[in-house]
């Protein structure tokens, strides 16, 4: 399930998630991994009810909440096998930046068995620098144009970082309010509906709308299923995609599987440092897929 790319700097690029996920399909039976836990800050003042309009407005909404801590979770269902990977982080939800330590199925990338892989990760709006991927120098980057994906880096990087999962409410079609609840106290509005990845990039802004054009092809078909948790104050506490890939082009869709992409954030306003690789540190080498 290896994909290979070329990167400008002359790496061989194949996806993280997808690699991790399949791997962990191919070898084992029965797996299982528990969602991203759902986390708040403070109890949102007021009871205001945000409509479906602040669904689609969830991306403006972060970029004035400015940072915010993030936890990830996605996860593969093929059959009864269920495999999860992990990431937290922090983000600079208005300059699109973050970072991300994300946790791999055990014994995947490289990982000795049993052994689960921890890779440190930099999102920027166009581009993903990865460290401690299989075949790249300990001390070394791998950099990836994520507008060159074939989805957009919505699952390839193991997390859908939370801006990306943001935007891509703006195609936010069929908005059901589907209730009150809780998130660790904070009282959040559930919203359910279906994205249209097409409509979201014609509404995003331009790196983002190029990263979402991407995405388009990548799918079995454009509409994706979603579930969002807003609070009073509009800002997105949880979001839930479900993407489906084609196990086969050519095959039945029966074939098909789905990833769940989880991104949960609190702690908003916190300190954020992004330190970005030099140039130096960054890997042009070959990486060979496992």
């Amino acid at each position: 399930m290896a994909v290979r790319r070329q990167s400008r700097g002359g790496a061989v690029f194949f996806p993280l998630g997808m690699v991790a996920l399949g791997a962990v399909l191919l070898s084992v039976a029965g797996c299982s991994g528990d969602g991203a836990v759902a986390t708040a800050g403070p109890s949102a003042v007021g009871t205001a009810r945000p409509g479906p309009a602040a669904v689609v407005a969830a991306a403006d909404e972060l970029a004035r909440a400015g940072t915010a801590r993030v936890r990830t979770a996605m996860e593969m269902v093929s059959g009864h096998t269920r495999v999860t990977i992990e990431g937290r982080g922090a983000f600079d939800l208005a300059a699109r930046t973050g970072r991300l330590r994300v946790t791999l199925p055990p014994g995947v990338d490289g990982a000795r068995p049993g052994e689960r892989r921890l890779v440190r990760e930099l999102v920027t709006p166009g581009a993903l620098y990865m460290r401690h991927r299989a075949g790249v120098p300990a001390d070394k980057w791998v950099r990836v144009d994520t507008t060159g994906l074939p989805d957009g880096n919505l699952v390839t990087g193991g997390a859908t970082d939370p801006v990306t999962a943001a935007q891509l409410l703006r195609g936010a079609r069929r908005v059901v309010h589907e209730g009150v609840t809780e998130l660790d106290g904070s009282r959040v509005w559930h919203y359910s509906g279906v994205v249209d990845i097409e409509r979201a990039a014609e509404g995003a802004p331009l790196l983002a709308r190029r990263q979402l054009k991407a995405a388009e092809k990548g799918f079995s078909g454009r509409m994706v299923p979603f579930d969002a948790y807003l609070d009073a104050q509009g800002r997105l506490r949880k979001v839930q995609h479900r993407f489906t890939f084609a196990a086969d082009p050519d095959g039945p869709p029966d074939a098909d599987y789905t990833v769940s992409s989880t991104t949960t954030l609190h702690a908003f306003g916190v300190r954020v440092r992004i330190r970005m690789p030099d140039r130096g540190d960054i890997w042009t080498g070959k990486i060979a897929a496992p």
